[in-house]
């Protein structure tokens, strides 16, 4: 009895945290992308904290299906959160939302029709390596463009927030597919009902510790450079020479033509450590993410190129290299985000207004 009452104090107090932090979550920051999957993720985590049992048999309360459905749907979310929460860039596109409706159909399907009709493990094992599946992408991604993030408070939550929710998410997968079909007893999901309860507190107080203006940008891009303190005259001075340094680097060197040019490489030519030149083009300069500030050159120098009546016949692939773009996709969504126009249209534009 004792088991079954803290048990459900943990589930409780899980729920609660996520019902206030997706309301909070969407209260503050309705518009923005990342916020709202974020509150998405945390109804669907609450979801998962209701109707999570440690071990599966063949039976499932009608009532825990959809409940169920939801909780392994949300790890869909989770991935999409993890790109629009350090990607500022990201879109939904429509098959994301496919993809969501596809694994909580499975998972519905498994818990009215698959399991109760004898194959326990096999929709358990199947359910749960889609979770790690999905965990392993949200991990990669996070570490593949956790390089090109400028934002420090933010680097530093990234790493916590996505590691925290991936271990819990991904030890429970584990877990599910090694008992599918036993029932591990009140013991087992009393402690799950704990861990959760303490990752989830232990997230949103990581959350809360950071600005929102540093996770949840109000536009994608350049921002309005943010001043965390007020810096000395000296150290003005000093940010300013470093800053006509670089500028220099962009204009005279066009360095960033360079193939997979780093902010490491960057940093060296500078003679400066690496956080140094993060927060100098992060607060001076109003850019959150490296690529954004390198391909805003980039772009600059192929706008100049495509408005050149002498280059009216060199071809826009030919541009974009030339410029530092690998290939020709990457740079005419780029340079749509910029101008608002593909690079043909901006050729031609420039060409009837000559």
């Amino acid at each position: 009895m004792l088991l079954a009452h803290l048990e459900l104090a943990f589930r409780a107090g899980a729920v609660a945290l996520l019902l206030v932090l997706a309301a909070s979550l969407f209260s503050d920051f309705r518009n923005v992308l990342a916020a709202r999957l974020g509150a998405a993720f945390a109804l669907g985590s609450a979801a998962h904290a209701v109707s999570y049992s440690v071990g599966v048999t063949s039976l499932v309360p009608a009532w825990h299906a959809p409940l169920i459905a939801l909780s392994t749907g949300n790890i869909v979310v989770f991935w999409l959160f993890t790109r629009a929460l350090f990607d500022d860039d990201f879109r939904l596109r429509w098959w994301h939302g496919l993809i969501w409706a596809l694994v909580t159909a499975f998972s519905f399907a498994r818990c009215v029709w698959i399991a109760p009709g004898g194959h326990v493990r096999f929709s358990v094992t199947v359910v749960n390596l889609i979770v790690l599946g999905f965990i392993a992408l949200a991990v990669g991604q996070t570490i593949a463009s956790w390089p090109a993030d400028l934002v420090e408070r933010r680097r530093r939550a990234r790493v916590f927030i996505v590691c925290a929710a991936a271990l819990y998410g991904g030890l429970n997968a584990l877990l599910q597919i090694a008992v599918a079909g036993s029932d591990v007893g009140d013991a087992a999901n009393t402690i799950n009902a704990g861990v959760l309860a303490c990752v989830v507190a232990a997230i949103a107080t990581a959350m809360m510790r950071v600005d929102g203006a540093d996770l949840f940008p109000s536009t994608a891009g350049i921002t309005p450079a943010v001043i965390l303190s007020h810096p000395t005259a000296t150290d003005e001075a000093a940010d300013q020479k470093l800053i006509d340094a670089l500028m220099r680097l962009m204009a005279d060197e066009r360095i960033y033509r360079q193939e997979n040019i780093t902010i490491g490489v960057l940093a060296g030519r500078l003679k400066i450590p690496e956080y140094r030149l993060r927060r100098l083009i992060n607060q001076r300069l109003g850019y959150r993410n490296f690529n954004v500030f390198l391909n805003n050159h980039r772009i600059e120098e192929a706008k100049a190129a495509l408005a050149d009546p002498a280059q009216a016949e060199v071809p826009v692939i030919t541009i974009a290299m030339d410029a530092g773009f690998q290939s020709l996709g990457p740079f005419n969504r780029a340079f749509k985000a910029v101008t608002g126009v593909t690079p043909t249209e901006y050729r031609r534009l420039k060409v009837s207004a000559a």
